[in-house]
């Protein structure tokens, strides 16, 4: 998994960390975004092999964000992570390869991350 590279993008700096560290534990390498425009820079700088995204940040959400994302690069995977369950309706949210409702426990997100990437 050393070559795994996985862009975590929050405007909470505790959520960012704590992604990080977990996401380190696992063997993944994690880069650290702190709003849409950010991600979306990186994403054209670099080669990640999976995006987890929140949806509510300032300046531009993650439901943008995620669009922009898919046109850079339309294979690459995204798990949206957020607080709010109610985003799971939105349409535009389907085009992510999943949903974790933001925890703490990050057991849901890392299962996530195992299905996508077949680690």
């Amino acid at each position: 998994m050393k070559d795994v590279n996985i862009l975590v993008v929050d405007d909470e700096e505790n959520i960012r960390i704590l992604f990080k560290e977990e996401l380190e534990d696992e063997g993944y390498k994690v880069d650290l975004a702190e709003n849409g425009f950010e991600a979306i820079e990186k994403v054209k700088m670099n080669k990640y092999d999976l995006v987890i995204l929140d949806i509510k940040m300032p300046g531009i959400d993650g439901i943008t964000t995620l669009t922009e994302i898919k046109t850079i690069k339309k294979d690459l995977p995204v798990i949206l992570c957020s607080a709010y369950t109610e985003y799971k309706q939105d349409l535009t949210s389907w085009i992510s390869e999943d949903y974790v409702v933001k925890s703490a426990d990050t057991t849901e997100l890392k299962q996530k991350i195992k299905q996508i990437l077949g680690t």
